[in-house]
């Protein structure tokens, strides 16, 4: 992937009260937006993906056939294509396939990795409900299908209230964000990576988010890639 600044970008600049808050949203029509992650100010890059019929039609029929599927392995790009299938006992189709492939091949030359780690979830239900910071460098997450990753930014977030520290109370009424309006949310298809707590060493970077209700009846198809060397 080429590092340089991608075209039809759209930065979303936070209160520069302080460091945290300086922190930025960079999305863009491009792949290339992802390479901005690598700025010191941004905490997620999204990659805005349109759906694309043959896709969608693929994922359909993906999940009317994986109803509960949870899918778990350590991939090299040349190796994602076979590990898919093992994991997926043949039913993965190629339109799915090779999209994940492509992720993959993308994750592992923007962070120069070798192998990445892999999830690929049916989800019916909220697996993090509660707004946190993933203890990694930097994930990224696609939802495929049904409602997609919701976040804050960071100038909206109280970090003292975060977890534990929110002293039992659920994060609408502990003090972490102010108002429902403060949460955004991904779009299905859109590619996004977040850091996380140990980007750096700098904690303070890493975005809050969490997983999205889900309605009674819907199912979620979520992929994940994490650091795996």
């Amino acid at each position: 992937m080429n590092p340089a600044p991608a075209e039809n970008v759209v930065y979303g600049l936070f209160d520069p009260a302080d460091r945290a808050a300086k922190m930025r949203l960079a999305s863009g029509s491009k792949p290339g937006v992802l390479a901005d992650i690598y700025d010191a100010d941004i905490s997620i890059a999204v990659w805005q993906r349109p759906p694309e019929t043959l896709l969608t039609d693929a994922v359909v029929g993906f999940l009317a056939a994986n109803p509960t599927l949870s899918a778990a392995v350590v991939v090299a790009p040349d190796t994602t294509h076979s590990a898919l299938k093992d994991a997926t006992r043949g039913t993965l189709p190629s339109q799915l396939s090779n999209d994940i492939a492509e992720l993959v091949d993308m994750y592992c030359c923007l962070f120069n990795l070798e192998r990445a780690g892999l999830r690929l979830a049916t989800i019916d239900r909220a697996m993090c409900p509660r707004f946190h910071v993933d203890r990694m460098p930097c994930r990224l997450l696609t939802t495929y299908h049904g409602s997609a990753t919701e976040w804050l930014p960071h100038n909206k977030v109280n970090r003292s209230k975060l977890g534990a520290r929110s002293g039992g109370k659920p994060d609408a009424v502990s003090g972490l964000y102010q108002s429902p309006a403060d949460i955004q949310q991904l779009d299905t298809g859109d590619v996004a990576l977040i850091k996380g707590a140990l980007w750096h060493d700098d904690e303070t970077t890493g975005l809050v988010h969490r997983s999205p209700a889900v309605a009674p009846g819907e199912r979620r198809l979520l992929l994940s890639l994490d650091f795996a060397d």
